[in-house]
């Protein structure tokens, strides 16, 4: 597969190249310096892929998520991001990334059964509204 997709797809080639796909990772401590939340995410192909992103229960509703959230969207940014891509649960966050300039761009109903999961996509520079 990767020799076909390498073969294929010049950006597939260059991915695998040391240092294209560039790591960020956002980590959020008390006051005791425990880890209370987080995010991982790659930059790559001038996308964020967020892939975790965390806080405890007693943590929630009190804007760290929102101030996590805009700090990697920055920090990705300087990593040469203009999109950010992510997925969720409909019992999960969709409408704390909706509220921030995600659109949904796909879903997948009844998975798991009796829930959806979508794919959200926001743009960071002026084409926002072209999703």
């Amino acid at each position: 597969m990767r020799n076909f997709n390498n073969e294929h797809s010049l950006h597939h080639r260059e991915s695998r190249q040391k240092g294209a796909v560039r790591p960020l990772h956002l980590i959020v401590t008390d006051q005791h310096q425990q880890w209370v939340g987080g995010l991982t995410a790659e930059v790559y192909w001038g996308w964020v892929e967020i892939h975790k992103f965390w806080f405890h229960e007693e943590y929630r509703g009190k804007g760290l998520g929102s101030k996590l959230l805009a700090q990697a969207e920055i920090a990705a940014q300087g990593m040469g991001a203009k999109k950010a891509l992510l997925t969720t649960y409909s019992f999960q966050a969709r409408t704390f990334y909706e509220e921030r300039g995600y659109q949904v761009v796909g879903e997948i109903n009844d998975y798991p059964p009796g829930s959806s999961y979508y794919t959200m996509v926001k743009l960071f520079d002026a084409e926002e509204d072209c999703l």
